[in-house]
């Protein structure tokens, strides 16, 4: 015998599904996902070591930036091409013929941040973001209270 399928009642008032989140993820003019955390977004500059010329001492000079993996974690989107995005890198290499351009696996993302009262504060655009890991499904555990 099956079993009964509930159904949720939907609030069609509600405009903004990703309202209760604070940063929320942007592209090309769009929110395609909320997160309640957010790593901090590492930048470093390389330290090129100069050999001495006339003095006895080395000289050092700013190099390359590099930026560092940022984590976006408890969120939720309602946007599939998200989840399509993040999944686009999985089968790179696996069959001749199934590979991905690069400017299909990179985008620019927006993380905007938003106070208490809803209203935004801070914005950080993102320049050719890739997904090098993705979790579709958090833990489910009906006894957290989170």
């Amino acid at each position: 015998m099956a079993s009964p399928v509930t159904e949720f009642p939907g609030n069609s008032s509600r405009f903004d599904p990703y309202k209760n989140f604070k940063f929320r993820i942007k592209w090309e003019g769009r929110y395609v996902a909320g997160v309640s955390k957010a790593s901090p977004l590492p930048r470093a500059a390389e330290a090129v070591e100069h050999p001495p010329s006339d003095t006895s001492r080395s000289r050092k000079s700013r190099g390359r930036t590099k930026c560092g993996a940022i984590t976006l974690e408890r969120g939720l989107t309602r946007d599939v091409e998200f989840e399509q995005w993040a999944n686009k890198g999985r089968n790179l290499g696996s069959d001749p013929g199934a590979e991905v351009a690069a400017r299909d696996l990179r985008r620019d993302l927006l993380i905007e941040v938003y106070d208490e009262a809803g209203r935004l504060t801070l914005a950080y655009k993102l320049f050719r973001c890739w997904v090098s890991e993705f979790q579709s499904l958090p833990d489910l555990d009906a006894n957290a209270n989170a």
